[in-house]
This record gives structure tokens, sequence and C-alpha cells, in this order.
């Protein structure tokens, strides 16, 4: 089955409203596959447990906004979400970055393998 804009989309949301609402360890825990990684920006790489053990002790984010998003095809039932995210917390100045994330099908599921981010600078 094809991985559609619509869908992975609303996995993205699905994601950033946990971070809102503090539940991303047990939403990225369940979403990411099992040898799943995240290239953060400040040039960490962090496998699944990891993700997952940061997510519990850091904070929430108050409110995030994705823009621009745009799908790339990158094999059979494997697809790319590339899309501008701006993300606030506690007061601080808006994080701004480019996101990546690579979605496999795994047991008819979207599961994340791959997420990336890149400072935005303009």
């Amino acid at each position: 089955m094809p991985m559609e804009l619509e869908e992975l989309l609303a996995l993205e949301h699905d994601g950033w409203r946990a971070l809102c609402e503090g539940r991303g360890a047990a939403f990225y825990g369940e979403l990411m596959t099992s040898d799943g990684v995240m290239v953060l920006v400040d040039g960490s790489v962090l496998r699944r447990d990891q993700v997952v053990d940061s997510l519990d002790a850091g904070p929430a984010w108050d409110r995030y906004e994705i823009s621009m998003p745009w799908l790339v095809p990158v094999g059979p039932g494997a697809a790319a979400l590339v899309y501008r995210a701006t993300a606030v917390r506690d007061g601080s100045p808006p994080f701004t970055a480019l996101m990546s994330s690579v979605y496999c099908r795994v047991d008819g599921s979207a599961r994340l393998a791959l997420y990336q981010q890149t400072t935005a600078t303009h």
C-alpha cells in the first residue's frame, strides 16, 4: 500500500501533539521501528531507546506549526515527509527547522525509521 501525504502528515501532527502534551516518549516508542534513529539539530544521533529516554526527561512544547509539507517516495511501502516546523516552549525563542521523517510499512502500519532536523536559517 503506497504512503500518502495525508497519512504521514497526520502522524507528524500526532507526534507534535504528543510532544506538547508530555506523551512523546510513549508515542515515539510505539511509532519508531526497532532500529529507528533520530538525527537532531545539535548533531545528536539517538537510537529508539535513547529517544524514549530523552523525551521522558525533556520539557513539553507549548505549541507548534507545520508548513510546506511534501512527500518524497523512496521505494515500495516507504516515503519521506519533508516539512518546516516552528515550535515554542517555556517562553524561549521559537525553534524553526526543516524536518525529514522517513516512514516504512511494518505489518501494514506506517512506522518511523529515520527522523532528521536541519536548522532553518531563513
